[in-house]
């Protein structure tokens, strides 16, 4: 008897075991390319999880600048090794032209997104939602007695000569979309830089101390009193307030220009449907939600809350932001950088 039992315990268990092992070998991996830092570790912690949980798969981050990550979906075109992927609008018009996304499915949560964040008949949508205005060293603007900026034109007032902090329009998505909005004040658009250019040199230009490649140098620029004006965002100019650095945002009344994080599902993926499922819980406000308390990631989804009133406020008005944010032509951009980037370089920061 004994012997029987302790057979039957033995077969009892070889079956559980088995059967645990059948459960683990269903559970499907999601692989989702997003750059590293900020943004793996909010949606690896407190994003991902509850759709994990829900259905009983991984997602696993593929970490990468929305260069590096474009390089690995279009090496990987014919046999996608990601699922999903995030990149700069930019860059995602970019994926969307060669093919490596596919239209996201129609959902509830698409009718309460931002305008603006839905790219190209949903082929890509924004998930965290930014702009590039103008921001200014509050504690010298209250030393001097200026009003803060309200235009564009702003940088090249003769006051802030020897203070304007310009960001390389060849180096920095901010630096490019400056240039781009004096060139629209000039008469000119995507297809025609040639009025920027040309007048460029004798408006801003005598304005500008420092050409930087990107904004890291912005902070101390502040501090040290050599920074009163220079292109930014509002998330950056929070980031920079949380260490008490003096810093304010302005919204142009030409409009800032719309800076997205955006998501695709790529095409051609192994896991079409919950490719599709994943995108969709990201668009979500409870998703957002998430990623707004514990990443600063600004939300595309209007239903989205904030957890605190005085974020609640900062949101507010970051949408009303949105209202008058212009959306470039970045077909045109693609087409034509490097032939900007090389003319900038030779005739701007020479």
């Amino acid at each position: 008897m004994k012997t029987t039992t302790l057979l039957q315990a033995t077969a009892f268990t070889a079956l559980a075991i088995a059967a645990s092992g059948a459960v683990q070998a269903q559970t499907k991996t999601l692989y989702v390319g997003m750059n590293g830092g900020n943004f793996e570790k909010t949606f690896t912690q407190h994003v991902f999880p509850d759709f994990e949980k829900a259905n009983d798969v991984k997602v696993v981050v593929v970490p990468g600048t929305s260069s590096d990550i474009l390089a690995k979906a279009t090496a990987a075109k014919s046999n996608p090794q990601m699922h999903v992927m995030f990149l700069d609008d930019g860059v995602m018009i970019r994926a969307i032209g060669a093919g490596l996304c596919e239209k996201i499915k129609d959902t509830p949560a698409l009718a309460n997104l931002t305008p603006g964040a839905r790219l190209k008949d949903d082929m890509a949508i924004g998930i965290d939602l930014g702009m590039t205005g103008l921001a200014y060293n509050k504690k010298m603007f209250e030393e001097k007695g200026w009003a803060p900026p309200t235009s564009w034109m702003d940088l090249a007032d003769p006051k802030y000569k020897g203070k304007v902090v310009f960001q390389s329009a060849a180096a920095s998505s901010f630096g490019l979309h400056a240039f781009l909005m004096f060139n629209r004040i000039q008469g000119g658009n995507e297809k025609n830089v040639e009025p920027g250019f040309s007048k460029f040199k004798d408006t801003i230009g005598p304005n500008v101390l420092e050409y930087i490649p990107s904004s890291a140098k912005i902070s101390e620029m502040v501090q040290t009193g050599e920074a009163a004006i220079f292109p930014l965002t509002p998330t950056a100019v929070s980031a920079h307030q949380e260490k008490n650095i003096p810093v304010e945002y302005a919204q142009p009344k030409e409009g800032s220009v719309v800076l997205m994080v955006t998501e695709c599902v790529i095409a051609n993926n192994s896991e079409p449907e919950l490719a599709q499922k994943l995108a969709a819980y990201l668009l979500s406000p409870e998703a957002q939600s998430k990623a707004l308390q514990h990443g600063n990631i600004v939300p595309s989804n209007v239903n989205a809350k904030a957890p605190t009133p005085e974020a609640e406020a900062k949101l507010k008005k970051f949408h009303e932001y949105m209202k008058t944010a212009v959306t470039l032509d970045w077909d045109t951009i693609n087409e034509k950088r490097p032939e900007w980037n090389s003319r900038w370089n030779k005739t701007i920061e020479r």
